[in-house]
């Protein structure tokens, strides 16, 4: 190494040392290798034109380090560098620069680094970038080749290799193998890096990996290139937001009109979606277009039907960056690509993958992996699958448009069938004693490997499942698909009721309402609007629960359903005792029970019983309280959720009754039995009774404990609907 590189990395260290960073902290702040600073400082690696006024601006050193480069640099007549110019905008990167970095410099690396990612993500800027990090230690050359996907074969590629590396065309062997064999022997005994752009699979770039173990290569590729066994793999993923919004100021350059803060520049980034192309073409948009001000350029940006439009400047876009992933897929993995956009929510389940594509589950998965290995959607845990936004809008534009329109419809028709089925597996489960309409002709229940062992298992899946069977409702509705979508409905409502779910409870329903008048289906339309009361009355909006109850028992009776009309009886009979009519809600609550009784319906009696224990304890009546709240208690059965629900009403009779060991006692029952049960609404209430109890004791401190450990687990106990949280909010005054 000669003398100016040592100079230059004594300078180096002591301007460093000067500005108070350490190794790593220069390193991150000039995009370069800690290892790298680190050679140059010891005059092991002479200091790049790149490296060194990346150094000068850091550090302020006015040139002077650009200059010691200069000096620095080799006499003519060293290897070849061929690297294209970096990028003044490289922003982030840094833990992959790291990556790339340790597994160019060990000595026991395979020499290959693997960059993969999404279109448009940067993996190019990246290869480049490391590669002029890494410059200096590969005194034999650094060449760059663009294999542009499939254009280029591994024939041509070794034929321009081989010209690059000075072997005239007389000297090239026509095959394949004979090239191979010579691209080997030229590169025996040096050290070189090569970088291979845009490569298409293992088989294309195969051939061009070299024998030499002092040699390295770096490949970017839109997929995974699995068959690289023994490569540095480094996945590429999207900027954060605090790197695009750098990103774009950086491209932005001082353009006026631009916000001095960060969140209106955040607000737009985002929807590039963490791609550096994308946020790459809307800077520059916005710099090229004076006239804009910046709330206007952000305004075009933020419609989603036209996004993919502002994001091409003439030159670059980003839907010709999918485009190219896109159109190298088979037809079936076309055609599935494009049916995944059909799917309405977020994370896409593997087994609504298959009913899309209307292949086997195992089917689906083979072909999910290869469009993950192409980069065009994201495996998440628990078998789902994810479309990047920027992704799902070119797959919707371009992708599902190629699919016959008959095709489309046939394959939500499938979605909503396995919706329906699994739901209905699960309201099973969770609600055996519950009724249910007749299912959708055609929908067939689930296979015993299909199902679900146990409700708890089920519950797990809606738990995870629960915004796209939302999303599938409000499809249903604008699809035409109106029996599917009120059915789905109904059978969320018991999952909706026991988490408390309101704004989607409510959401789905609407939806449903508005199904079951179109398809004029007079008790569908009755039983939807009535558990649309029930939401409503159980988030405490008692008028309009009211008014919902009173429309599903006018339908309810029009249709001539007796057991239908008890419901929404029963149902305004609770309202009353809510608002505090409590005659008028124990004398309907009497009838309701009685209708209950006849017909067989004992869960829904029990429910009753219950509703009458707690009127009359607000009527005085204790000692009737506490009969008919034990008995409700004794009727149910099977469900930790009406067990724990009966305990706290026993418990409330209790305290109300100035028993307070034996509240006490029930609801740590309770408690123990809504855990069991997964509910902390009713976990919260049985703490919530525990803190009354301890504050009427004269322990506040031990009071506020429980309380806290109440609104952890659940922060919207109604004072209005639930008596424990009406009674702690008079005893904190």
């Amino acid at each position: 190494m000669s003398e100016g590189a040592g100079e230059f990395g004594r300078r180096l260290r002591r301007g460093r040392e000067t500005a108070g960073y350490s190794l790593a902290d220069l390193a991150k702040r000039i995009h370069f290798s800690k290892g790298h600073v680190s050679k140059v400082e010891n005059g092991l690696a002479r200091p790049s034109r790149d490296f060194a006024e990346a150094c000068d601006a850091v550090l302020g050193a006015a040139g002077a380090l650009s200059e010691l480069a200069r000096v620095a640099a080799p006499s003519p007549g060293g290897g070849i560098s061929g690297l294209p110019m970096a990028t003044p905008h490289f922003t982030g990167r840094h833990g992959e620069l790291v990556l790339i970095g340790t597994a160019l410099a060990q000595a026991t690396a395979t020499g290959c680094s693997v960059l993969t990612g999404m279109a448009g993500v940067g993996k190019t800027a990246l290869a480049v970038r490391a590669a002029w990090n890494a410059e200096q230690d590969f005194p034999d050359g650094c060449l760059f080749f663009d294999l542009h996907g499939a254009e280029v074969s591994s024939a041509e590629a070794l034929d321009r290799v081989l010209r690059t590396l000075g072997v005239s065309g007389a000297d090239i062997p026509p095959d394949q193998d004979g090239r191979a064999n010579l691209y080997r022997d030229r590169l025996r005994g040096k050290r070189m890096l090569l970088v291979f752009d845009n490569v298409r699979s293992t088989e294309q770039v195969a051939p061009l990996l070299p024998a030499e173990p002092r040699c390295r290569v770096i490949i970017t590729s839109r997929n995974r290139l699995n068959a690289l066994d023994d490569a540095a793999h480094v996945p590429i993923a999207e900027l954060s937001t605090a790197e695009s919004v750098e990103l774009f100021r950086s491209v932005v350059g001082e353009r006026q009109r631009m916000p001095t803060e960060d969140e209106p520049v955040a607000e737009v980034v985002a929807c590039c979606g963490g791609l550096p192309l994308a946020v790459r073409i809307a800077a520059a948009r916005f710099r090229s277009s004076p006239t804009w001000t910046f709330e206007e350029f952000a305004s075009r940006l933020a419609g989603e039907a036209a996004r993919l439009n502002a994001l091409d400047d003439g030159e670059r876009s980003v839907a010709a960056a999918f485009a190219l992933s896109y159109q190298r897929l088979p037809e079936q993995l076309r055609r599935l690509f494009g049916l995944l956009a059909l799917h309405p929510g977020r994370d896409i389940a593997t087994h609504s993958a298959a009913a899309l594509a209307g292949v086997g589950v195992g089917e689906a998965e083979r072909l999910l992996d290869q469009l993950a290995d192409a980069h065009l959607i994201m495996p998440r845990p628990g078998g789902y699958w994810q479309f990047h936004d920027l992704v799902r809008m070119f797959a919707t534009e371009h992708a599902l448009s190629e699919v016959p329109s008959a095709d489309r419809d046939t394959a939500v028709r499938r979605l909503l069938t396995l919706a329906l089925s699994r739901a209905r597996a699960c309201d099973e489960l969770l609600a055996p004693q519950r009724f249910r309409p007749s299912p959708v002709p055609g929908v067939e229940p689930l296979s015993a490997d299909e199902g679900f062992p146990e409700w708890d298992t089920a519950l797990s899946w809606l738990d995870v499942e629960w915004p796209n069977l939302v999303a599938m409702c409000r499809m249903a509705a604008d699809r035409g698909e109106h029996e599917r979508c009120w059915r789905l409905a109904f059978l969320l409502r018991d999952f909706f009721f026991r988490t408390k779910l309101w704004d989607p409870w409510i959401e789905t329903h609407r939806h449903a309402a508005a199904s079951a008048r179109a398809v004029g289906d007079t008790t569908a339309v009755a039983m939807t609007v009535n558990n649309l009361g029930m939401a409503y009355a159980d988030r405490g909006d008692l008028d309009l629960a009211r008014d919902h109850y009173e429309q599903a028992l006018a339908l309810f009776r029009e249709a001539g359903d007796d057991n239908g009309t008890t419901s929404a009886l029963s149902n305004l009979a609770w309202v009353n005792l809510y608002l505090g009519e409590h005659e008028a809600a124990l004398r309907d609550m009497r009838v309701a029970l009685e209708s209950y009784r006849r017909t067989g319906s004992a869960r829904n009696a029990a429910i009753t019983l219950r509703g009458i224990a707690l009127t009359e304890v607000e009527l005085g009546a204790f000692t009737d309280a506490l009969r008919h709240a034990e008995r409700a208690h004794e009727d149910f059965r099977g469900s930790e959720l009406d067990l724990a629900m009966s305990l706290n009403c026993v418990a409330w009779v209790h305290f109300r009754a100035d028993r307070h060991a034996e509240a006490a006692a029930h609801y740590e029952q309770a408690a123990e039995l809504g855990e069991r049960g997964r509910s902390p609404f009713e976990v919260a209430r049985a703490k919530t009774g525990l803190g009354n109890l301890v504050a009427v004791a004269g322990r506040p401190e031990e009071a506020a404990d429980l309380w806290a450990q109440a609104t952890r687990l659940h922060n919207g106990l109604n004072p209005v609907t639930v008596g424990e949280a009406a009674a702690r909010r008079r005893l904190q005054g």
